[in-house]
């Protein structure tokens, strides 16, 4: 005890020569030498990648996958070179969708004036016009933009499993007029000026008292947070304001806008849709919002790995009977691809994608969806329902 208690002296003296020592140093300055600035190229030249013949993004000088972690224990430095890499596929696949699959891109709101924010969707020039059949496209929640359905794939695999962009070269070939959504495209980002900020923070209806104890512990809270960021964020980025695009501020938003100014709008005898993950709740939302309308024009849906809850979303029981017949759920599962796989919910059959990652579930699937949607049109011409499994065909033969 008599130790302790001698150590006592000599560990505060550590303590405040530690302090001292840690007094002197610049943090910003010594933090900047561990982490480069945030700045990226714009270009995939830039970044040194191109897609190769397969649709591979590789090294354009070593031929090499992308690598992440391109510089070691750096992970907020390399993700923000993923995500500037991630921006520029985005208006890559864009590009892709305009020159190889000759769609064209449309201006959402279609009233929009000049000044206000904007969003836009890509169609195919006999979108409205064709009488037979339109495709409909929903990608998922999260960075996805119109034409793709998992970034992540783009990168480490190839073109082809990550990107709309079979499913479009396949609908057109086969007579399909096409709709790309664009569900994720729901605001725009400004920077916010320092009245701006001061404005957000003093707009407060609450007493005086009550708001100086509040701002004091703000302040508080701010200054060990600004210590912090010192460590881990000595290049402090900008403080941004969101400004939502007008009827189409969320992904079930947009999708209702699409539906009233163009599907609903199309010549089309039969629309089918494909929508994957947030997507199928979208879809569903759409149905709740539109029933009777999206059951006079919409012949199928094929939803991959599709978040949406019929009991959480409350769609009525005529809703849950229509989607029972019509639609069809590939989700990731160490099935083989088209087995039936249990579901505890009572709204659609559910079948295997083939795969256990959902990002796939959409490429996986991809030659079963449109052998489904082919099922459903000749069932509705000759009044039979289409059968989406093997299992099902299976039972159907035996019956026969």
């Amino acid at each position: 005890m008599a130790q302790l208690q001698q150590g006592g002296p000599d560990e505060k003296e550590k303590t405040t020569a530690l302090k001292d020592l840690l007094s002197r140093i610049d943090l910003d300055e010594l933090m900047k030498k561990d982490e480069p600035p945030l700045e990226f190229p714009d270009t995939l030249e830039g970044f040194e990648y191109i897609f190769n013949e397969k649709g591979q993004l590789r090294h354009a000088k070593t031929g090499e996958p992308f690598v992440f972690n391109y510089r070691e224990d750096l992970h907020r430095w390399n993700q923000k070179r993923y995500e500037a890499l991630g921006e520029i596929i985005t208006k890559y696949v864009y590009g892709l969708l305009e020159k190889e699959c000759h769609l064209k891109k449309v201006t959402l709101p279609v009233d929009a004036t000049e000044s206000e924010p904007k969003s836009f969707i890509f169609m195919s020039e006999d979108a409205l016009t064709n009488p037979d059949k339109l495709l409909v496209l929903i990608h998922g929640s999260g960075v996805v933009r119109a034409g793709q359905w998992a970034r992540r794939l783009i990168i480490n695999e190839d073109l082809d499993s990550g990107t709309q962009i079979p499913y479009i070269k396949r609908a057109v070939e086969e007579g399909y007029g096409v709709i790309v959504l664009n569900p994720n495209e729901n605001y725009i980002e400004v920077e916010k000026t320092k009245a701006q900020v001061q404005l957000s923070s003093d707009s407060s209806d609450e007493p005086a008292e009550k708001r100086e104890r509040k701002d004091k512990i703000q302040k508080e809270t701010k200054k060990r947070r600004d210590f912090y960021e010192k460590y881990r964020n000595p290049q402090k980025e900008k403080e941004t304001m969101q400004i939502y695009i007008r009827d189409n501020g969320s992904p079930e938003e947009h999708a209702v806008y699409v539906w009233d100014h163009f599907i609903s709008q199309s010549a089309a005898e039969n629309v089918f849709f494909v929508a994957h993950s947030y997507g199928g709740l979208a879809f569903v939302q759409l149905m709740i919002q539109r029933e009777a309308e999206v059951k006079n024009k919409v012949t199928a849906v094929a939803l991959t790995d599709s978040v949406h809850n019929v009991w959480h979303q409350e769609a009525g029981k005529t809703i849950r009977e229509w989607m029972r017949e019509n639609c069809c759920n590939w989700v990731s599962s160490s099935e083989p691809l088209d087995m039936a796989v249990e579901s505890m919910l009572p709204d659609c059959p559910r079948v295997s994608a083939g795969t256990e990652r959902h990002e796939l579930t959409s490429w996986k699937s991809f030659p079963s969806i449109f052998r489904f949607f082919s099922e459903a049109l000749e069932a509705k011409n000759s009044s039979v329902k289409p059968t989406p499994t093997r299992r099902s065909n299976r039972i159907k033969y035996e019956e026969l």
